[in-house]
């Protein structure tokens, strides 16, 4: 600190013995800034640098109010230079507190944890120094040093300065301070502090009892955001319903953390809601709410949301832009996705990332390879992320041989280290391809342990290839790696069930039950008329429960008139033939598609999205339900989309 203080104070020199300045008359205003307009007009470091050494050459900047407005430019401002501030600082013979505060809170802001660190080693020299006491501008940047390193110590310690200051009733201050314990993950002392602060009856952990009052809007998001990065969405959303005032930020702050926890309907359902009141939609909302638009479907909404953004002038930037990309490939209609990509900006990774992606979930495996040789044309450097839509690409459509190309290219020219992602995409490639020795050969040898993505990777492709020897290996370990998830036992189950091992299959269903595992149900979503109708398997829930059970029955006798026969392989449990028909028959996919039927007009296309893959009987029956209804059926299910119409599938039969 000290060596670049003197090399900024060389530069200086030679700055003044190059430089002029007539000195500025002035009569003291009522603002510091106001005092100095030679720095106001500074728009870059080279313009305040020539000032400054000015300033020194005039004795000017002994005056505390001209040393601390060069600090706050080059600390500060947007043209700011963190370096020169600290050597500016370092050559202050008695700062003042605002220039404590500006470097300060210049450290604290950086993305540096040393810079984040030494602005904590600062503010203890300023205590040590005693000359100048911390106000309540110094606080806040100390508390935010603290709650960034995570240094919940340090911040206690804090804390009580702030009370021995009398600035614990603040409320900039201590909205800083419950946010630091939020960070620092201590919810129960940013509990109390926030119940401290509103008149409440009954103990710290019983209900509260909160006056409604107007203002403290901030601490009141502080709290929820805390509950939200806990994924305590209930104690989020009972704190979000008793507030007295909501912000934007209130809003956005509940629905991506419902977004983000996996609670789509959540999320949609608290966008709706906020549309109702008086607080309007920004560019975070619209960031929040499309990725749980995607995830359902929900296509008309996802229309709303971007018409909303062209209307209320809300820039559609790089983020935005990828999001509505991503919406519109997950809600199938990747024309539109096409026609919004042609639009947006082509200098960033980001938007090409979510077309090749889109491209490649759609199953337009060769259109995705395209458009990465046109990022590469574009002079835009492929990203780890657009390699790992381009390997998913060549998975989903079998192109075994361009996948090794594509995996070899970005490790040994590209020079990109694979991450688990890339190694997943290849396993699952092999796997598909009917390859298993080879994908547990990669896993294997892989120099990052395997996460349960890839297990569940080889493990489904086992399942399909039936080899039990295998399966049973790599089911073992996603045991051992993920002992509470259902999907390694219930593959397992299946597995054994498919050889006719009832035995084993009671095994695994006793184990689930002992250590109290459930199998994820199979849901599927619809949206009609900007609403969307959610089902589960064997859902009787739904208000038009008897006219989707009679559309059932008609689509049942009209496919067998074409053929079809039940394929009761699929249905892994020891019970009949007709039991076995019968649950097939109630299939979340089959539910919503009869739904679609009986609702919508003759020729409309049906859109549906599904939390697990289709099974091979749902996918032959939907082929055959869509020459027979003369209906385009849109099935995205966890891993890929399927386009039915006229009998056939646009997966080929691979998926």
């Amino acid at each position: 600190m000290l060596l670049e203080a003197r090399l900024v104070s060389q530069s200086l020199v030679g700055l003044m013995n190059s430089t002029v300045y007539a000195p500025i008359a002035r009569t003291p205003p009522s603002h510091p800034s106001s005092l100095f307009p030679q720095i106001t007009r500074c728009k870059s470091m080279a313009d305040l640098k020539q000032v400054h050494a000015h300033m020194i050459k005039t004795g000017e900047v002994q005056d505390p109010l001209a040393a601390a407005e060069i600090l706050r430019f080059c600390a500060l401002s947007g043209r700011r230079d963190l370096g020169y501030a600290r050597a500016v600082f370092s050559q202050m013979r008695r700062p003042n507190c605002f220039s404590w505060n500006s470097i300060i809170r210049a450290l604290a802001e950086s993305d540096d944890d040393a810079m984040q660190l030494e602005a904590l080693v600062l503010f203890y020299e300023m205590a040590l120094d005693g000359d100048v006491e911390p106000n309540r501008f110094t606080f806040p940047s100390v508390l935010k040093a603290c709650a960034r390193l995570g240094r919940v110590k340090e911040g206690k310690q804090v804390h009580g300065m702030v009370a021995k200051c009398g600035l614990d009733g603040d409320e900039f201050v201590l909205s800083n301070l419950v946010r630091m314990y939020v960070l620092c993950g201590v919810m129960e002392d940013a509990y109390f502090l926030f119940e401290e602060r509103f008149v409440r009856s009954g103990g710290v952990g019983k209900k509260m009892n909160l006056r409604r009052q107007d203002g403290d809007v901030v601490l009141w998001n502080v709290m929820v955001d805390g509950y939200v990065r806990m994924g305590d969405l209930r104690a989020a959303g009972e704190l979000f319903d008793k507030m007295p005032q909501r912000s934007v930020v209130s809003w956005n702050v509940m629905i991506s953390g419902y977004a983000q926890h996996g609670l789509f309907m959540e999320a949609v359902e608290m966008f709706r809601e906020m549309q109702m009141g008086d607080v309007c939609a920004n560019y975070v909302t619209l960031v929040s709410v499309l990725p749980a638009i995607s995830r359902l479907g929900a296509l008309e909404l996802g229309k709303w949301v971007h018409l909303y953004a062209e209307k209320n002038g809300i820039e559609v930037d790089d983020v935005l832009g990828s999001a509505l990309l991503d919406m519109y490939s997950k809600c199938g209609s990747i024309e539109k996705a096409l026609q919004v990509f042609e639009v947006l900006p082509k200098e960033s990774a980001k938007t090409w990332n979510a077309i090749i992606g889109g491209l490649a979930i759609y199953g337009r495996a060769k259109d995705a390879l395209d458009y990465f040789s046109r990022m590469e044309q574009s002079r835009v450097t492929p990203s780890d992320v657009a390699y790992i839509a381009v390997l998913t690409a060549c998975s989903h459509a079998g192109l075994v041989e361009e996948g090794r190309s594509f995996f070899d290219h970005m490790t040994n020219v590209v020079g990109l280290e694979p991450r688990v992602e890339h190694y997943g995409c290849m396993v699952d490639m092999l796997g598909r391809a009917a390859l298993l020795d080879e994908a547990e050969e990669l896993l294997q040898n892989m120099p990052v342990e395997p996460d349960d993505v890839i297990l569940k990777a080889l493990l489904g492709a086992c399942k399909r290839r039936g080899n039990i020897e295998m399966g049973e290996r790599i089911a073992q370990r996603l045991m051992k790696l993920s002992p509470n998830d259902s999907g390694s036992y219930v593959a397992l189950s299946n597995m054994f069930a498919s050889q006719g091992n009832w035995e084993g299959v009671s095994d695994i269903r006793l184990k689930m039950k002992e250590m109290d595992i459930r199998k994820d149900p199979g849901c599927s979503w619809i949206e009609l008329d900007g609403v969307i109708h959610e089902f589960l398997v064997e859902d009787e829930t739904h208000p038009r429960a008897k006219d989707i059970h009679s559309m059932l029955e008609e689509i049942t006798s009209k496919l067998r008139s074409l053929g079809y026969s039940p394929n009761t392989s699929q249905v892994l449990l020891n019970v009949d033939e007709e039991e076995k028909e019968s649950a097939l028959h109630y299939h979340s996919e089959k539910i919503a598609v009869a739904f679609g039927l009986i609702s919508t007009c003759p020729k409309t296309p049906l859109r549906i999205a599904k939390n697990l893959r289709i099974c091979e009987d749902c996918h032959a029956a939907m082929k055959l339900i869509s020459k027979a209804y003369e209906r385009l059926i849109i099935v995205r299910d966890r891993k890929r989309f399927h386009h039915f119409q006229d009998g056939f599938c646009s997966c080929g039969d691979f998926w």
